[in-house]
């Protein structure tokens, strides 16, 4: 099944609190999936990176084969297609990560879009932000916008503990 997908990462402090953004679309632009991914601290590119992750979680969990996903990071997509290199420890690790869970697919793509593009993935990220600081979600929080009442229910589990430093997101 072919996926639409858009994400997002954010921070306000880089570091501070942040958070990744995920929505998630069929192929006739019906949204299956809106979620969010709180964190007490990270950087932008962390949100970032985490945001494809939880992405690719949720893709597998909806039953995608064919993903087409939009980042308004050009750095994530440059680095994720190989044009980059990755340089931080940490991002190293989180890319890892995330060639790992591409291998569950028959076709993940990463392309571009400027940020007027990929509004409702920003939307996601400042609301879960806001959920965050309104203390009403915990470091690794998952926050379900919205889920498709057809679809099974989908659970993330996080760990329950402080996640360590360089693992923002644990599954």
């Amino acid at each position: 099944m072919l996926l639409l997908i858009n994400i997002d990462g954010g921070s306000r402090g880089n570091p501070g609190i942040g958070a990744s953004g995920v929505i998630i679309k069929n192929e006739q632009g019906k949204i299956l999936l809106k979620q969010g991914l709180f964190f007490t601290k990270c950087t932008n590119n962390q949100a970032e990176y985490n945001a494809l992750k939880l992405a690719l979680i949720s893709a597998e969990k909806l039953g995608g084969s064919v993903l087409k996903i939009t980042s308004d990071s050009e750095l994530l997509v440059k680095q994720f297609n190989g044009v980059y290199k990755i340089k931080n420890p940490d991002l190293k690790i989180l890319m890892d990560e995330i060639k790992t869970l591409v291998k569950n697919f028959k076709t993940v793509t990463l392309g571009h879009t400027l940020r007027e593009g990929n509004s409702e993935a920003d939307e996601i990220c400042n609301l879960t932000m806001d959920a965050g600081k309104e203390h009403r979600l915990k470091n690794g929080q998952i926050y379900n916008l919205f889920q498709d009442i057809s679809l099974k229910n989908i659970k993330i589990k996080t760990q329950k503990e402080e996640p360590k430093q360089l693992e923002l997101f644990e599954m």
